[in-house]
C-alpha cells in the first residue's frame, strides 16, 4: 500500500514507517519536518535505494541546515533507521546495581537523558528514559532506570519529567529548551548540556575527577563537605 506525500509522490508504507521512527529519534521533530529535509536531501520520489545512500553529513546540511544543530548520535541513529540498519533503536540497557543510602558517602545523584543503552543521546522533552547514577570521587554506580512514559495522562510533560528526577542533584542531557530548563532548576537540579552526546560513563568519569579535585562550591555543598573544608580547599587552590 502506498502513502501520498504533500507533493502527490507516493511512498511505501515501509518507508513511511521508517520516517516515523526516525523522526521519533530526533528531538522536537515530527515526520512532516523530517520529510521536508529528506526531500531537500535526496529528492522525490523517496525510495529504498535513495535512503541507502543517505549520510549523516547530508542530512545535516539539507534544507538550509534545518537539522544542523541536532545531536550527532541522534542523527546517526535516525540515518540507521532510514537505511533499515536498525528498527527501533536497540536498547541493551545496563544492569542496575544495588544501592542503599549511606553506601557512598559524599556522593551526588546524577540523571542522564538517554534513548539508547548507556548513551547520552536524549533530549529532555523526548528521551525514553533517565539513567540514574550515584557518583563519588571513588565510584560510579547505576542505581535506577526510569522510564519517561507516564502511567496516566499528564498536563505538563516537562514538570512530570522534572519531578521524575527530583531526587537528583545534576542532570546530563543532549539538549533542553529554556522553559524546561527553568522547571529543572526549580526542582533543585543542575542541568548540564552535552550536545555532542557520547558515552555516559565517559562524562561521569570526568565528573568524578572534578569531585575528587576541584568541585565548585555548590557541588561541594551537595556532597556534604563542610564550610570549613570548602574554605580550606579554596585557600589551597590559591596558594
Amino acid at each position: 500500500m502506498n502513502t501520498q506525500t504533500d507533493n502527490s509522490s507516493p511512498i511505501t508504507r515501509e518507508i513511511a514507517l521508517k520516517i516515523g521512527l526516525a523522526a521519533r529519534a530526533l528531538p522536537d521533530t515530527d515526520p512532516r519536518r523530517l520529510m521536508a529535509v529528506l526531500i531537500s536531501c535526496i529528492g522525490l520520489p523517496i525510495t529504498e535505494e535513495k535512503l541507502a545512500t543517505l549520510k549523516v553529513k547530508d542530512l545535516k546540511a539539507a534544507a538550509d541546515g534545518e537539522l544542523s544543530e541536532m545531536n550527532q548520535d541522534a542523527l546517526k541513529n535516525a540515518v540507521q533507521i532510514l537505511k533499515g540498519e536498525t528498527g527501533e533503536p536497540k536498547n541493551e540497557l545496563p544492569t542496575v546495581q544495588a544501592y542503599q543510602e549511606g553506601d557512598m558517602p559524599n556522593s551526588i545523584r546524577v540523571a542522564c537523558a538517554s534513548n539508547t543503552g548507556e548513551t547520552l543521546d536524549g533530549h529532555f522533552g523526548s528521551c525514553n528514559r533517565f539513567l540514574i547514577y550515584q557518583v563519588s570521587k571513588d565510584e560510579i554506580r547505576l542505581v535506577d532506570l526510569r522510564s519517561t512514559t507516564p502511567t496516566e495522562e499528564v498536563d505538563d510533560k516537562n514538570a512530570f519529567r522534572a519531578e521524575l528526577i527530583s531526587d537528583c542533584h545534576v542532570m546530563y542531557v543532549a539538549s533542553i529548551g529554556g522553559p524546561a530548563a527553568a522547571k529543572v532548576v526549580k526542582a533543585g537540579i543542575h542541568p548540564i548540556k552535552a550536545p555532542e552526546g557520547g558515552d555516559i560513563l565517559t562524562a561521569l568519569h570526568e565528573l568524578k575527577v572534578v569531585l575528587a579535585s576541584a568541585p565548585p562550591p555548590w557541588l561541594a555543598k551537595v556532597m556534604g563537605v563542610s564550610p570549613e573544608e570548602r574554605k580550606r580547599f579554596m585557600l589551597e587552590l590559591e596558594e
